[in-house]
């Protein structure tokens, strides 16, 4: 008799929930959360999604910094509830630039002074944080357009333009949008 355990060959490896199929598709499950992932990127680049994003945070952090517990640092009186507000203003700004597209310019314009406003009236701006976060998300806001602009380029041989040319003509270019924020 023979000491040496016995040995089978190995079994098969199932795929986990959740993977790949043998068969090389994807599980329905991963297949909707593809969906929607690529779904909501496309959502997104329709707007200012990270301008609206860092006003949101930086109204965020003027809101809640004078409800914090720093009544050792700082005393919460006139300039916290002007906080309050500042914040206030701020987040619904941030809700206007990522629902109304179009309004992006009102709502930049607005979330810089505000963000600007609360350096003296909200403990520093809070602690310069919200301050300097607002003014970027409404900056950015201002920046942002709804589509790139054509790309301009000027080739250095006429030859590269007249073929660039022929191949535009033969191409159809298809609609463009103008990015009105309505579908």
């Amino acid at each position: 008799m023979s000491t040496d355990p016995p040995t089978d060959p190995p079994e098969p490896t199932r795929p986990t929930e959740g993977a790949s199929s043998p068969e090389g598709t994807a599980s329905p499950e991963r297949t909707a959360a593809r969906g929607a992932r690529a779904a909501f990127r496309r959502w997104r680049r329709t707007r200012p999604f990270w301008a609206a994003v860092w006003t949101g945070i930086g109204g965020f952090v003027i809101f809640f910094l004078p409800m914090a517990p720093l009544g050792k640092i700082l005393q919460v009186g006139v300039g916290g509830i002007a906080g309050m507000a500042g914040g206030i203003v701020l987040m619904a700004m941030a809700l206007l630039i990522l629902l109304l597209p179009s309004q992006r310019h009102t709502a930049g314009v607005l979330a810089v002074i505000a963000g600007v406003a609360s350096f003296p009236l909200s403990n520093l701006g809070g602690l310069f944080v919200g301050m300097f976060l607002s003014v970027l998300g409404g900056s950015m806001a201002f920046a942002w357009l709804p589509e790139k602009p054509a790309k301009r380029t000027r080739g250095l041989l006429r030859r590269d333009r007249a073929a660039r040319d022929r191949k535009a003509a033969e191409t159809p270019v298809p609609p463009v949008s103008v990015g009105s924020g309505t579908a």
